[in-house]
């Protein structure tokens, strides 16, 4: 199981230790290092900042929203980003929820999120191996566009610019059962959200048919410390935020989510007291036992033991939101 440090977005600004935690990240021996976007900051300049200041730790998006980009938009992205990091880039995608999508993008929400994930991958694909003009006549992504709004005059493009690397790796954000399962047909890797080495059963159907070299990249908030309890609370201030804050009441995917892990009851509570504006009391309402789950926080002997967990089962790279260089040392000596 490699280890890779996932920085995540900015909140009011950029925070002064992302790049001395790369850094130190690499010198540790981290396999990659990860920017994420939601909306303020966007996931490619931070990265593209990290990678002039390295030279070995590969470079991902976890994630880059889709809604953000059109599909060779995000492939100009990528393909730019591999050449001037000598191949270190690793696309990660989201689709994000119709919360964000049509209330920061100003899009509508895809009707079928599983074709339009299909068909963003299908062009990215086309635009990294270039054999030919991009065609695609798909549902939302038609290349060279259809509409009736258009002038008819589209014509099929290849970039300009010949891809450093044609598989590129693409990984994807998904989150529903048949999101995950198309994830393992059409992507080289997927990025739970939430992942507990206890549950592994609630993904096991999804993950059926996994091809050779699939990764499965999870991310988990990792803190060394004497305080458990203490540890758990940015944990928990995420969960009550996600589970309360990023959806709609009646369509949320990360509350979703949290119900399949056998938290249902407590997800329902989360998101009632978040939306009611008591968001102290949604993050508190946020069990123990569920952010210790998907986490590694405490004393060094607990997290050791904790970690032997996480080796046992399909995870291929850990990716720890670790907000210290002392907490990435640790992790990386209990890894090795």
């Amino acid at each position: 199981m490699r280890l890779g440090l996932a920085l995540g977005y900015w909140g009011r600004g950029p925070s002064p230790a992302h790049l001395d935690l790369a850094t130190e990240a690499e010198n540790l021996g981290y396999h990659s290092v990860w920017t994420a976007e939601a909306w303020g900051s966007d996931a490619f300049t931070p990265l593209t900042w990290i990678a002039a200041h390295t030279s070995r730790i590969r470079l991902g998006t976890a994630i880059a929203q889709m809604a953000a980009r059109t599909p060779t938009a995000t492939a100009m992205h990528a393909l730019t980003l591999d050449h001037l990091s000598g191949g270190r880039m690793m696309l990660g995608l989201g689709l994000s929820g119709p919360q964000v999508v049509e209330g920061w993008y100003g899009r509508p929400f895809p009707s079928s999120p599983l074709t339009a994930t299909r068909e963003y991958v299908d062009v990215i694909r086309q635009v990294l191996r270039r054999e030919a003009p991009v065609a695609l006549d798909g549902r939302f992504h038609s290349h060279p566009y259809r509409g009736a709004d258009g002038t008819g005059i589209g014509k099929p493009l290849k970039p300009i610019t010949h891809p450093l690397r044609a598989d590129l790796p693409l990984l994807l954000g998904a989150e529903g059962p048949k999101n995950i399962a198309q994830t393992t047909r059409i992507a080289d890797g997927w990025l739970p959200l939430y992942w507990s080495p206890t549950r592994t059963d609630v993904y096991r159907a999804s993950l059926a048919d996994l091809p050779d070299g699939f990764m499965i990249a999870p991310m988990a908030r990792a803190k060394v410390c004497d305080d458990v309890a203490e540890g758990l609370l940015p944990v928990k201030a995420m969960l009550g935020f996600y589970i309360g804050g990023m959806g709609h009441a009646a369509r949320n995917f990360h509350a979703d989510l949290m119900a399949r892990m056998g938290y249902e009851k407590e997800a329902r509570r989360i998101q009632e007291l978040f939306l009611a504006g008591r968001k102290e009391e949604a993050v508190l309402a946020v069990p123990d036992a569920f952010a210790d789950e998907i986490s590694l926080i405490g004393p060094r002997e607990r997290i050791a033991e904790r970690l032997e967990l996480w080796r046992k089962g399909p995870v291929t790279d850990l990716l720890l939101t670790a907000p210290d260089p002392h907490t990435l040392r640790v992790l990386a000596e209990l890894n090795s």
